[in-house]
C-alpha cells in the first residue's frame, strides 16, 4: 500500500470558531518555498503522497500547449481552469473547440450543471439541461482535444492513460516535480490523475509560477505566457465571487485550488505554497495558503487581512457574525 497523508502526518491547519469556542479543525500538511525554490518551511508530512486533482491542471495545460495545442489569452487560462460554467466560460471553451474542428460531442468529462448559482438557476428556468460544456475541467478537455487534433493523435480515445497525449502529460508532470509518478488515479472528469509527494506539487508549481513567457526554453515560456494569462484573466480560473478569483484579483498571486482540499499558490515574488486538508474541506485552503506565505515574506498581513475580508469566511448564529474560519495552531 502506497504511503498517503495520515492522520498521525498532519498539523492543526485551521478551525472553526462559534461565540469563542473551536468547533471544527482542520488537519493537514504544507510546504513553503523561498522565491528561490528552497524549502523554507513544512508543516506535517509533506513528502507523503497525495492526488492533486485539479491542483494539478496547470501542469496539464503546459503539457498541452508543448503538445501543440495553440491556445492564447482567456483560451489559455481556462485550460488550468476548474471553471464555474457560466456563459462566459462556455463560450470560450466553446471557442476552443470550434478553432480546432470540433464540438461538444467530443468532450469526454461527465455533464454537470454550473457552478454558478445564477447560471445554473437560469438554466433550470429555460428548462435546460446539464451538459459536458458547463461541466468545470471542460476548459482542460478542450485543451487536452486541441493537442490531439494539432499532433494527429486520435481524439476519442484521449482520456486512455495510455494514450499518446496522457504519456506526455505524464512525463511533463515527472519533469516539473522532479520525480516520477507513484500511482495513476481517474479524476471526476474522468481524465488520469496522478499520485506525487506535496512537496513535488509545491516543486513544480514554484517553477510554473516564477517561469518567464520570455524564457529561451520552451517549457517555461509556455509556463510564464500560462501564468500571465491568469492573472490577466482571474474570472476564467474559477468565478465570480469565487475563491481562486478573489485571491487572484486582490493579491496578484496565482492560485489553483483541487478538490479533497489542495490548495497551490504562488505570491507574486515568487514564493510558494502547497497544501492538503487531510478531511477534503476546502472552506480554509485559501487563507491557510495566503497566510503561510505571508509567515515567508511572500504577502503582508494587510494583503492577508484583505483577502480575509473577501472570502466567505464568517460563522453565522442568527443571521449574526459569530466566529471565524481561520488559521490553527499548527502554522
Amino acid at each position: 500500500m502506497l504511503e498517503t497523508l495520515t492522520v498521525q502526518d498532519a498539523v492543526e491547519l485551521a478551525v472553526v470558531e462559534r461565540s469563542g469556542f473551536i468547533e471544527s479543525r482542520h488537519a493537514g500538511a504544507a510546504v513553503v518555498l523561498s522565491p528561490e525554490g528552497d524549502i523554507v518551511a513544512r508543516y506535517g508530512n509533506a513528502d507523503a503522497l497525495i492526488l492533486p486533482r485539479s491542483s494539478l491542471k496547470p501542469l496539464q495545460a503546459v503539457a498541452c500547449i508543448t503538445a501543440g495545442a495553440a491556445l492564447e489569452d482567456e483560451q489559455l487560462a481556462l485550460s488550468t481552469a476548474s471553471h464555474s460554467g457560466t456563459d462566459r466560460h462556455a463560450a470560450v471553451v466553446r471557442d476552443v473547440l470550434t478553432e480546432g474542428g470540433l464540438t461538444e460531442d467530443h468532450l469526454g468529462c461527465p455533464p454537470a450543471w454550473p457552478g454558478d448559482t445564477s447560471a445554473r438557476d437560469e438554466l433550470v428556468r429555460e428548462h435546460g439541461v446539464q451538459t459536458r460544456i458547463r461541466m468545470n475541467c471542460s476548459g482542460k478537455h478542450a485543451a487536452m482535444l486541441r493537442a490531439c487534433v494539432a499532433t494527429g493523435w486520435p481524439t476519442d480515445s484521449y482520456l486512455d492513460p495510455a494514450h499518446p497525449l496522457q504519456m506526455h502529460i505524464r512525463d511533463v508532470i515527472e519533469r516539473l516535480t522532479g520525480e516520477k509518478v507513484a500511482h495513476t488515479a481517474i479524476d471526476g472528469c474522468g481524465a488520469p490523475v496522478y499520485a506525487i509527494t506535496l512537496t513535488g506539487l509545491a516543486r513544480s508549481i514554484h517553477r510554473i509560477g516564477t517561469a518567464s513567457d520570455r524564457s529561451p526554453f520552451a517549457l517555461h515560456r509556455v509556463a510564464g505566457s500560462l501564468v500571465r494569462a491568469v492573472r490577466e484573466h482571474p474570472w476564467t480560473i474559477d468565478g465570480p465571487g469565487r475563491p481562486d478569483t478573489i485571491a487572484i484579483e486582490k493579491l496578484g498571486v496565482f492560485a489553483k485550488g483541487g478538490a479533497e482540499g489542495i490548495m497551490v499558490m504562488v505570491a507574486p515574488n515568487g514564493t510558494t505554497v502547497a497544501l492538503k486538508m487531510l478531511d477534503g474541506g476546502a472552506r480554509a485552503s485559501t487563507i491557510v495558503a495566503a497566510t503561510l506565505l505571508a509567515r515567508a515574506g511572500g504577502l503582508t498581513d494587510s494583503e492577508v487581512a484583505t483577502l480575509a475580508a473577501a472570502l466567505p469566511l464568517e460563522v453565522l448564529g442568527g443571521g449574526e457574525e459569530v466566529g471565524a474560519v481561520r488559521p490553527g495552531s499548527g502554522i
